[in-house]
């Protein structure tokens, strides 16, 4: 695996995984630094719908570039959640 500059947003494919299972998908992410509390926060929104997943529940996910514990909020009109993570994103 090459080194990986950090980015501050990521279209692509992204593997999440959580007690009610696992999924390929794609995700839009993006990510800025917060210097009020001097961490980086990242958020997006799963590209797919997830069954059996509730709003509030943590995954990890994982590219290409790395992995990160994120938390799905937001359920969208066509079953899509938000994605947002604090700290060392997965891409």
């Amino acid at each position: 695996m090459s080194e990986h500059e950090p980015q501050h947003l990521y279209d692509g494919p992204a593997h999440l995984e959580c007690e009610h299972g696992a999924w390929d998908v794609g995700v839009a992410l993006r990510g800025v630094f917060q210097p009020i509390d001097g961490h980086f926060h990242w958020y997006g929104r799963v590209g797919t719908t997830l069954d059996g997943v509730r709003n509030g529940q943590t995954v990890t996910v994982r590219t290409d570039h790395g992995e990160a514990q994120g938390r799905l909020s937001d359920l969208d009109p066509w079953g899509r959640f938000r994605i947002s993570g604090t700290g060392k994103p997965p891409f």
